[in-house]
């Protein structure tokens, strides 16, 4: 069954404000430590891939491309370290005896 591009985009616009963390009764967005980790590595991310559009384009020096791909290396590094150890720990519940 072959749908049309736009279709797929507005299924996912619609089921996309499920997924959004509500909101608390003061109005304020509730933050969990996970949720401000991923924020960050987020943020990480965004700022190391417009640094490097940046410096495609010859608005930033190479200094502060080098600094922003570090950055983003060890975010990806950190994440990719704690996905390993929560699938080992897991892995480990899974081997308990019941």
């Amino acid at each position: 069954m072959e749908l049309p591009s736009f279709l797929a985009t507005q299924g996912y616009a619609a089921t996309r404000p499920a997924t959004a963390p509500k909101a608390a009764p003061d109005g304020s967005m509730p933050e969990s430590g996970f949720a401000n980790i991923a924020g960050n590595f987020a943020e990480t991310l965004q700022q190391g891939e417009q640094t490097a559009k940046a410096a495609m384009s010859g608005g930033v020096d190479p200094h502060a491309l080098v600094q922003a791909l570090a950055q983003t290396e060890l975010a990806v590094e950190t994440a990719v370290t704690v996905r390993d150890k929560v699938v080992e720990a897991y892995q480990e519940i899974l081997r308990m005896p019941v």
